[in-house]
């Protein structure tokens, strides 16, 4: 662009007409969230307020409104009150409030964040995590106690203490002792994991389920039984052990969605699986999704206009750089150098469009969009007066950087898995390339054409975890390996006379090779800029040069008192 300007982009963010009208009891809602159940009710979290229905479901019933954040509702065990906390006062603080609704009351206040996590079997106080003991940048969390009817939190006897409940007899307590930093990690197996301790109250003896390395959260009692939510199995799946007779038992088996929250009450169970809330009857085992509707006013669910100009990425440059596309807040926007009008080319607020490429000519636009579920190609013209054309991908995953092929015959991108795909423009026919095998928290398999569009080069990593840089020939289907693997190879890019392939590469990245090996934290690695010469009949730019004489240069030698004089001026001198 010639000149920098302040662009302003504006998107309206309008809800779908499906998702605005009230929906019939049938269409269950979902995302529902941390849920809590008695003999008659239950109580989830949705849309930043608290919610309660009956056990067998049905419309919700709203029992609070405010525009801040509600979250971990707790039945009592009588199931007459929700303990929770919210942020009324702008701290996370601890509430209660009626079952049928009406004015929530506030039963601590110190500026540490309490967690809501259960309640005493009498029913008398709120049991509640929070860091306000600890003065660390990261304080350690530890278990206290409040009366429904007010006054000083009284500190539980465990030391450190993240998530847990009292179990019905009131003699101990079943809990995580440290909390992690990526509680949604699935399958994680680092030293953040922890069993799940049962701790006796008075003795503070500690028992726990036999337990190797999985992550396991959210314990909650029926009788002597504690049930907890494991991913031993590669999912996370409810489980339960006997405290009595020792017996651990896997209770439901999943295989997509893991289950997210847990919680005990009524001599039932409830916990969020995929969005919905479902009900497991711990003596046979049997559960059910309950079908639940949360119907009201959203706001963050209504139309608005939004300033996405700060939100823009993924830019790509037009073959004349005359405009940019540019994706801004799940919209593809094409961008003027300096004269004409910002183009939002697709118009779909209710979905996510990502990542623009222009077409060799200048005259479509490549993109992604989930609006069918998952992603899909669509081709579109670049001003988005027609109806896109829509290439079903074979496999559903989530694409990146795509780029066309200068010929206009292929898009090359490449997926969650790290697999690189060519999907030819005319039949739509996706296949893939290859694959890069191993993950390094980044992903650098990143297609770039060669100028006849035969060639698509790329990095991908070798057994010892440097990268190398590879072509695949569109042709034969052939992968060749360009690079010889004893240096980190990245970012080729193609001169344009098709000749040269640069690239950089670090000779210095061996500590780096491994994920978060903390060796390599006071290594940085450095990186240089290379050049490939292609074809061996080629020369190399970069050979040394130099001044010689001519007779040196392979020139006849001329006869002392012949040459001819040389005079600075002679070129310039006009003659008569």
């Amino acid at each position: 662009m010639s000149r920098v300007r302040t662009i302003v982009l504006l998107a309206a963010a309008a809800c779908s007409a499906a998702a605005a009208r009230p929906r019939p009891l049938a269409a269950q809602t979902r995302l529902l969230r941390t849920p809590s159940v008695s003999d008659r009710h239950i109580a989830f979290a949705y849309a930043n307020n608290i919610w309660v229905v009956e056990r067998a479901g049905g419309a919700a019933r709203r029992l609070t409104s405010f525009q801040g954040e509600t979250q971990n509702p707790r039945l009592s065990p009588d199931g007459r009150t929700v303990a929770f906390s919210a942020e009324y006062g702008g701290n996370t603080d601890v509430y209660v409030v009626p079952v049928e609704g009406g004015q929530p009351k506030r039963l601590t206040w110190h500026p540490g964040a309490d967690v809501v996590q259960g309640w005493t079997p009498d029913g008398a106080s709120v049991m509640f995590a929070s860091t306000r003991a600890t003065h660390a940048p990261s304080g350690a969390p530890r278990f206290y106690l409040v009366s429904v009817s007010g006054g000083d939190e009284r500190a539980m006897a465990l030391p450190r203490a993240y998530q847990g409940k009292i179990s019905p007899d009131g003699r101990r307590v079943a809990y995580r002792m440290n909390n992690s930093w990526d509680e949604e990690r699935r399958n994680y197996r680092g030293g953040q994991n922890r069993p799940i301790w049962v701790a006796d109250l008075k003795t503070l003896d500690l028992v726990s389920p036999p337990w190797q390395d999985s992550k396991d959260v959210d314990p909650a009692w029926i009788g002597d039984r504690v049930f907890f939510i494991s991913d031993r199995d590669g999912v996370a799946n409810v489980w339960s052990w006997d405290t009595g007779t020792k017996a651990l038992a896997q209770v439901t088996r999943f295989t997509d969605f893991d289950v997210k929250a847990l919680d005990a009450g009524g001599n039932a169970l409830v916990f969020e699986q995929a969005g919905y809330v479902h009900l497991l009857d711990p003596a046979s085992g049997q559960h059910h999704v309950v079908n639940i509707t949360a119907a009201g006013d959203f706001p963050a669910m209504m139309a608005q206009w939004k300033d996405v100009g700060n939100r823009m990425t993924n830019l790509a440059l037009s073959p004349t750089g005359r405009r940019i596309a540019v994706e801004a807040r799940g919209e593809i926007f094409t961008v003027p150098a300096e004269k004409g009008d910002v183009r939002n080319i697709t118009n779909a607020s209710g979905s996510a469009e990502i990542w623009p490429t222009w077409s060799p000519d200048g005259r479509s636009v490549a993109y992604f969009s989930d609006k069918s579920g998952e992603y899909r190609l669509y081709l579109s013209d670049q001003a988005g007066l027609t109806a896109p054309r829509e290439i079903v991908l074979p496999e559903p995953s989530r694409p990146y950087t795509p780029a066309w092929s200068p010929d206009g015959r292929r898009i090359a991108f490449h997926d969650t898995r790290f697999r690189l795909w060519l999907v030819d423009v005319a039949s739509g026919k996706a296949t893939v390339a290859d694959t890069d095998p191993y993950f390094k928290g980044e992903r650098s398999i990143i297609p770039v054409w060669s100028p006849d569009s035969r060639y698509v080069a790329y990095p991908r990593r070798l057994r010892s975890l440097y990268r190398a840089i590879f072509a695949y020939d569109v042709q034969t289907g052939e992968k060749h390996q360009l690079t010889d693997g004893l240096a980190d190879a990245t970012s080729p890019a193609w001169d344009a006379s098709g000749k040269y392939l640069w690239f950089l590469a670090s000779t210095n990245y061996a500590l780096n090779s491994g994920l978060l090996d903390m060796s390599s934290y006071d290594r940085p690695t450095t990186r240089a800029l290379y050049l490939m010469v292609l074809a061996q009949n080629e020369p190399s730019p970069l050979l040394p040069e130099s001044d010689e004489e001519a007779a040196r240069a392979g020139r006849a030698p001329v006869q002392p008192g012949r040459e001819t004089p040389s005079r600075p001026d002679s070129a310039a001198r006009p003659r008569a």
